[in-house]
């Protein structure tokens, strides 16, 4: 193509500049004017309407210092505004140690500036509750800010959450200094055998021991449950099966597993939101939307320890028993930076994800940018995805990936185990076989990735009818397709010193003409599988082109274009 990198690199870099400066009015506009510019039929998002009735927390005997237990103050706080109908629940500048707090509907927590609200980390408050977590029925601790069958919530304020996470959270030894390491022993808890990890408790030891991921399996009674309830630690704000909820203004951080975690809501707005986890913090995911329907995310910064807007519909037979997609999502002007993903759809899709619009959100130092998860077992169908405009920077791994080989890790960790499999024996396709499709990527700016795409479908299941529009990669590996189907490349330009540009294993109806770099060597593109067929390149890429044996006759063409 014969351009010149060294132009790319400054308009990259501003772009990234003009990103992270945010406009000081940015996200205070009404929510249904942020999907003027949405693909498909976004219906209204509704905001909770709270009644005009307000009162302190401090009405109620609250005293802030962080030495006295305030949880009977919030309680009696939300139950008089509950009694006059609903109302704003003020917490003042201070520091405030609580409980649990349980919402109702109609109820407005506002936090001043200056309040910092530290929940109890005596796990004796937290109750167990019925609930569902990584996609499965099961029961965990009461959740600190918790809702269940409401209407019309809102949390709101500049002031901030903190979940007292790491009393809960296990830890592993690779993650921190060798100083860390030491404090973190020396404070209890106890290590394993091998001295890679360090948990809060022996019962939370012997519980993650006999643990799927982290949900026991072959428990019944909810007795089965408080014999490890040490284990069981709660999502951070958990609101279920409820209506009209928007988060705007705080700052959540430190929370025991996920932080933020809405299930079943409809008309759900996200707004101005900032969300801190350590890094190291395992399954401290910002933001889980699950199975929920209409949805604003806006204007919010997320620096956490795993996956940081996450869409998700439940996991394998319990989300396919529910049947609820998250579907009608609009998710603008967001900045990530560490985490496991900038964007991310499943694993947990057993419902399926449906009209999704994702633009003007930057990605720093993000272990992935735009992540697609998911495994044979799963089932659900995701579709109608639109991303836009869209800028990454220092990507330790893939810019934008698809991996239907999920095996429960971060794309960092399992490529420190030997990469992702890509076996490609087929399965028979049943409920079980999860499905992506009709996805649309345009106006992407990826200034240093490992690899720019990687798209890893299933041999009986492709990725399916995927655009990359419109496009500026820079990365030290190119692009990999295994397994996809009905995939372009319009005006996308690659920047890589990999030999190997651009790989594709078992492929059909790839148009890749509109795709653009520098010819170094004879090996530029591989082609391999028995599977390939109807895959167009540029004319000009001929000569660098290497296809199999078992490719067949014909199923590779130049184009010139």
């Amino acid at each position: 193509m014969n351009k010149k990198p060294i132009l790319y690199l400054s308009a990259a870099f501003m772009l990234l500049v003009a990103a992270c400066k945010a406009s000081p009015d940015a996200g205070t506009e009404n929510p249904q004017s942020i999907k003027a510019d949405v693909e498909f039929n976004m219906p209204d998002v509704k905001a909770p309407v709270i009644p005009d009735y307000t009162v302190s927390i401090t009405d109620f005997g609250a005293r802030s210092g962080g030495q006295f237990m305030n949880t009977q103050a919030f309680a009696d706080a939300i139950n008089a505004v509950s009694e006059k109908g609903g109302g704003k629940v003020i917490i003042p500048s201070g520091i405030w140690l609580t409980g649990p707090v349980v919402l109702k509907s109609n109820l407005e927590l506002y936090t001043e500036a200056g309040a910092l609200i530290i929940f109890s980390k005596n796990k004796d408050d937290y109750p167990l509750v019925k609930t569902s977590f990584e996609g499965l029925d099961t029961w965990r601790c009461i959740s600190p800010i918790y809702g269940k069958d409401l209407e019309n919530v809102a949390l709101t304020g500049s002031g901030v959450w903190d979940g007292s996470g790491d009393v809960w959270r296990f830890v592993k030894r690779s993650k921190l200094t060798a100083g860390q390491w030491k404090e973190l022993v020396a404070s209890g808890g106890v290590v394993n055998e091998k001295g890679d990890g360090w948990y809060p408790s022996e019962q939370f030891l012997r519980a993650a021991e006999n643990a799927d991921m982290n949900v026991p399996a072959n428990l019944k009674t909810k007795e089965d449950y408080m014999a490890i309830r040490d284990f069981l630690r709660p999502v951070m704000v958990g609101i279920q099966n409820s209506k009209r909820v928007m988060l705007n203004g705080p700052t959540f951080q430190n929370s025991p597993a996920w932080c933020i975690h809405p299930l079943m809501i409809e008309d759900l707005i996200v707004k101005n939101v900032t969300v801190r986890n350590p890094w190291y913090s395992q399954n401290g995911d910002g933001l889980d939307v699950e199975s929920c329907k209409n949805v604003i995310v806006d204007n919010c910064n997320f620096d956490v320890g795993d996956d940081a807007i996450c869409i998700k519909s439940g996991k394998d037979e319990d989300g396919r028993r529910r049947g609820i997609p998250s579907e009608n999502l609009v998710i603008t002007n967001n900045i990530v930076y560490h985490g496991h993903g900038g964007v991310t759809v499943g694993s947990e899709m057993s419902g399926g994800v449906k009209n999704m619009h994702v633009s003007n959100c930057t990605f720093i130092g993000t272990d992935v940018g735009l992540r697609f998860k998911s495994n044979r077992g799963r089932g659900g169908v995701v579709e109608n995805i639109y991303i836009s405009d869209i800028k990454m920077a220092d990507i330790p791994t893939n810019a934008i990936s698809f991996n239907l080989y999920y095996g429960g890790k971060s794309v960092s960790e399992m490529l420190e185990d030997g990469g992702p499999q890509t076996a490609a024996e087929t399965y028979p396709v049943t409920e079980e076989t999860p499905q992506f499709k009709n996805i649309f990527m345009k106006d992407i700016s990826v200034k240093g990735a490992q690899q720019a795409i990687y798209v890893q479908g299933l041999p009986e299941m492709n990725v399916e009818n995927v655009t990359f529009t419109d496009m500026i990669l820079e990365a030290d590996k190119g692009i990999l397709l295994i397994d996809t189907k009905d995939v372009s490349f319009k005006n996308v330009d690659l920047y890589t010193p990999d030999e190997k540009a651009v790989e594709i294993y078992n492929c059909k109806n790839i148009n890749a003409d509109g795709l653009n770099y520098d010819f170094k060597t004879k090996n530029d593109i591989t082609i391999k599988g028995d599977a390939c067929d109807n895959i167009q390149l540029l004319a000009g890429s001929k000569n660098h082109t290497t296809i199999g044996d078992k490719v067949p006759e014909n199923a590779v063409t130049f184009n010139n274009n």
